[in-house]
């Protein structure tokens, strides 16, 4: 390991015995003196005097010596009489030497003197010289002494510092405080110089949230992250950067420990003797405690910065209120939950973000290899510690530290072991969040580490609340205690180790029997617990999706309480086992895409519990469906009814409990499965997308709980009548209907719903495109004013329709994908309701290579709102994506879109620093995640919307005076169609 030590940037100065040396004449001792000493010792600064630190019967001289080597700042008190002492022109001569020499710094003070005075030897400074030279005379020694403390006076005076003659002395001994304070305080990071890497703009970024050059207020600032990504170094970078500015200043530095131990007097009592440097503060209860505080602190700009608070409760029992401080005070509040920053009502919360590449490969160089590159033959190595750290300060200090010293071979060992064993003092740090959650969302933490990292947020909403874990406020717990984070594409995003954890703290209490966990989310588990035939009784969850090989699943007969299934994608997956029939609690099936599966057991349309149910892209199921054995389909000839070789108990089950739809017009085709809502009386999330269907059967209309159905990428000309008669659904997809001709005039029932959305894309053969979006965008209205009359608005509704040219109406328009929001319209207007959006686009024709596979994770179209002034940006994702050969011909479309003021404010605005105060810079943005040449966004506009616009909301009054060689039953909006 022959490499560069790296030279810090920091300061690093000697061991110094003291901070501070004065020297004095004693005619100051009772007054001037006194109070510098006391003030130096509040602000915690170690000084030296003669007359109490020398021991008695020592040399003095060399007492002396040492002490003002020892000491990094001299200060020089120059008083009238200061000359006549041999010993302080001793002491003086002793300091002048030091001036040269780096690191010491002398500071004069003139008191009752004046600096031309001492400089020049005049005045009450001749005459001490006078006496002097009569009383050395003989003594050629001292005479050239006499010389050096003349230099010395002049060299000293000659230096900048304070003249307090006619001055307030306490506001002055103020000053030389401040001043010594600031000499001193770059010499307290020391300690930290190895692990302050990448900390130079937080520090920058926190200074202006503290707005550190105004003392017009008291400003209050919190810092929040994951645990062990650097929260508390960067206070104390920072508390040790500004602490001088400030006339008391307090670090208490594990408020939880401290609160837990001794209570929050405890704390209040570590804050009073820091703030007044008193080592035992005299207080017993929490009413005196409070008392000091508001008194004591009232007048004082003051720093105060309290470390790992973990519960609201204990900044309410702290009594520490912004108003209790002086003018120009600071508060820094760290805390991994920012929630309970919001609570005590902070100016501003500032989220530390992990490290980049750069700054995380010079952390770790510094702890692997004492040196800033990577040693040769370890390149590779380094590498996947930084992928597994993921640029986690914590993880990358302790992996370094472990790793220094040791050979290649050692860390490849090291490596394989971490995988399976993370690092004990890392995951200890990491579950001190998850230790301090409620059982629900401990709960929700396992399942997002198991299952749902990099999925989006409203799909693991479905699934939890499926499971009972009220996903809203569940997700918003983790996301305030800095576990997980939602991206501005909206996709739930878990660092690694975070998720390494949640899978560990499944296996903690059975690491080697796979049978007894919670949940299994590896194929290799799944196979040994198949295997061995354990019993599988605390089961949750199985996630298998995307097995390829996956050929079938095991008896479930054993997981009485599996909830969760998800199959997405099992290319060779054939068969369901029937005991899946079994599972009385599931909640969630989904089949997605297992195109080689011919058959699922009867018993799942008995299943009370299934919540979600997911068939899309099972066109074999739908072609063979409900055969009672495979071979079945194998002995068919050709031309021969797939409904002939069905069994009798099949026969029977299909004619009555469940609407079964026979079509002759496709051989070996039985229609499709609808069961009745005696059978399936909790469902709330259909889809049947992409799976050849030529009709929609009547008795969907009986699947009374359905809210969101996806119909899409199916045959059927005309959406049956029965879809209005499902009360609660607010989502209906229709994206890739290539054959769908006409829609009903009335789509879905109206409803009082938070969410909804119709999604008209790519249907190539409507034959009424202008009658689909006025009977979609009428419906969407109707939806926004029900409501309205609620108290409390939260709702957003989307829409894609087939359109080239955004609405008159949106007043704000611009070409391209994006369009500046001007918030002057709607600044403290009560009137305002929300924000209307529209954009249009169009999918070009693409090369097939594009779309070889279904891309589940990239988005079509989205709505967003990005800030120019800060990263806060949030996107809502528009559920159609594209398949391969699915865009024969180019057709544009129109994304609508409405969202309250209520959703824009809490979730869109909140993410911006400004936050709903200051809507400034925003702008709404259209993107996809396809590339420019597959998805062009031509245009994009909003209008804020406001009371009175949806009073007045009627086909009429919105129609265009550009459209009017339209129908008039189509005047709506002014929407024109010129293709």
């Amino acid at each position: 390991m022959d490499c560069k030590r790296i030279q810090s940037t920091l300061y690093h100065s000697k061991n110094w015995k003291y901070d501070v040396f004065v020297s004095f004449r004693g005619e100051t001792r009772n007054n001037f003196t006194d109070h510098l000493f006391d003030a130096l010792r509040r602000h915690g600064i170690v000084s030296f005097r003669d007359d109490t630190k020398l021991e008695k019967g020592g040399p003095i001289s060399a007492g002396l010596l040492q002490a003002i080597e020892g000491s990094q700042v001299l200060i020089v008190v120059f008083s009238m009489d200061y000359a006549s002492s041999t010993w302080c022109l001793q002491e003086l001569a002793l300091i002048a030497d030091c001036i040269q020499i780096p690191g010491h710094r002398v500071l004069p003070v003139f008191y009752n003197v004046s600096p031309s005075e001492v400089r020049k030897q005049s005045g009450n400074y001749e005459k001490a010289f006078m006496e002097h030279e009569e009383r050395f005379k003989d003594d050629a020694e001292m005479m050239e002494q006499m010389l050096r403390w003349r230099a010395a006076l002049t060299q000293v005076a000659n230096l900048s510092g304070w003249d307090v003659k006619d001055k307030s002395q306490s506001a002055e001994i103020e000053n030389i405080v401040k001043v010594v304070t600031s000499i001193l305080s770059p010499k307290q990071s020391s300690s930290l110089s190895n692990d302050i890497v990448g900390m130079h703009s937080p520090v920058q970024e926190l200074e202006k949230l503290l707005v550190l050059d105004s003392d017009d207020d008291v400003r209050v600032v919190g810092i929040c992250g994951m645990g062990g990504i650097g929260k508390s170094t960067l206070a104390t970078i920072l508390y040790e950067k500004i602490s001088h500015q400030y006339d008391a200043s307090c670090f208490v530095d594990d408020v939880s420990r401290i609160y837990e131990g001794y209570g929050p007097l405890g704390v209040q009592k570590q804050l009073l003797c820091q703030a007044f440097m008193e080592e035992n503060f005299p207080t017993c209860n929490l009413s005196l405690a409070n008392n000091l505080i508001q008194t004591r602190l009232r007048h004082r700009k003051v720093l105060i910065v309290l470390d790992n608070v973990d519960q609201g409760i204990q900044l309410e029992k702290l009594a520490i209120k912004p108003e209790w401080l002086g003018r120009g005070s600071r508060m820094i509040i760290v805390s991994r939950d920012e929630h309970i920053l919001r609570e005590y009502g902070v100016d501003d919360v500032y989220k530390v973000k992990l490290l980049n590449d750069e700054n995380a490969l010079q952390l770790f160089c510094r702890k692997a290899f004492k040196c800033n590159h990577v040693a040769k033959d370890y390149e590779n190595l380094t590498n996947s510690v930084l992928t597994y750290a993921n640029g986690l300060p914590l993880a990358i200090r302790v992996l370094g530290s472990f790793l220094f010293g040791r050979d290649v071979s050692e860390w490849s060992s090291a490596l394989v072991r971490l995988k399976e064993n993370p690092t004990k003092d890392i995951m200890d740090v990491l579950r001190i969040s998850f230790d301090g959650l409620e059982n629900m969302e401990k709960e929700i933490f396992l399942d997002i580490a198991c299952f749902f990292h990099n999925e989006f947020v409203g799909y693991v909403k479905d699934i939890l609340n499926i499971r009972g874990f009220y996903a809203d406020i569940g997700i918003r717990i983790l996301i305030d205690k800095s576990l997980i984070t939602c991206n501005h594409w909206g996709w739930i995003v878990m660092h690694d180790l975070l998720q390494e954890l949640g899978r560990s703290i499944v296996r903690e209490k059975s690491p080697k029997e796979p049978g007894k966990w919670s949940r299994l989310w590896d194929q290799k588990d799944l196979r040994y617990v198949q295997q061995e035939n354990k019993d599988l009784h605390n089961l949750t969850h199985m996630e298998l999706c995307h097995s390829k090989n996956l050929v079938k699943i095991p008896n479930l007969s054993q997981s009485p309480n599996l909830e969760h299934l998800d199959l997405e994608g099992c290319v060779k997956l054939v068969h369901l086992d029937a005991s899946t029939g079994s599972l009385e609690k599931l909640h969630f099936l989904n089949l997605k895409n297992c195109r080689s599966l011919v058959s699922i057991p009867n018993s799942i349309f008995c299943l009370n519990s299934l919540y979600d149910l997911n068939l899309s892209g099972c066109k074999r199921l739908f072609k063979y469906q409900l055969l009672e054995k495979s071979r079945q389909s194998e002995q068919l000839n050709a031309g021969q009814s797939v409904e002939r070789h069905m069994t009798s108990s099949i026969r029977k089950t299909l004619s009555r409990p469940l609407q079964f739809l026979s079509s002759r017009r496709r051989a070996n085709s039985v229609g499709l499965l609808v069961p009745s809502v005696s059978r399936f009386p909790a469902l709330v999330s259909l889809d049947i997308s992409f799976c050849n269907l030529i009709q929609i059967p009547d008795a969907i209309g009986l699947l009374r709980c359905l809210e969101d159905l996806n119909i899409g990428g199916n045959n059927f000309v005309t959406l049956p009548h029965c879809i209005k008669e499902l009360p609660k659904l607010t989502w209906l997809n229709l994206e890739h209907c290539k054959h769908l001709r006409w829609m009903p005039s009335t789509l879905l029932p109206i409803r009082g719903g938070s969410n909804g959305g119709i999604f008209v894309y790519n249907c190539p053969n409507l034959s009424d495109t202008e009658g689909c979006r006025v009977t979609v965008i009428s419906w969407m209205i109707k939806m926004i004013q029900v409501n309205m009359q609620c108290p409390l608005i939260k709702c957003k509704f989307e829409v894609v329709i087939p359109g080239n040219e955004i609405p008159r109406w949106f007043k704000k328009q611009n070409t391209g994908d994006s369009v500046i929001l001007d918030p002057s319209h709607i600044l403290d207007d009560n009137n305002w309701i929300g924000i209307a959006c529209c954009g249009t686009f169009v999918a070009h024709h693409a090369p097939t290579q594009l779309f070889e596979e279904t891309i589940e994770s990239q988005d079509l179209i989205s709505f967003g709102f990005r800030c120019t002034r800060s990263d806060g940006n949030i996107y809502s994702r528009v559920p159609i994506c594209l398949k391969k050969d699915l865009i024969t011909t180019e057709v544009d479309h129109m994304l609508l879109s409405f969202i309250s003021r209520e959703v824009f404010i809490n979730f869109y605005a909140s993410h911006i620093k400004e936050g709903a105060s200051d809507l400034h810079g925003i702008k709404l943005h259209a993107a996809s995640d396809y590339p420019e040449e597959v998805v062009e966004v031509k245009s994009c506009g909003y209008r804020w919307v406001f009371k009175e616009d949806l009073e007045q909301f009627n086909p009429t009054m919105m129609y265009s005076a550009n459209s009017s060689a339209q129908s008039p039953k189509h005047k709506f909006l002014a929407i024109q169609d010129h293709q």
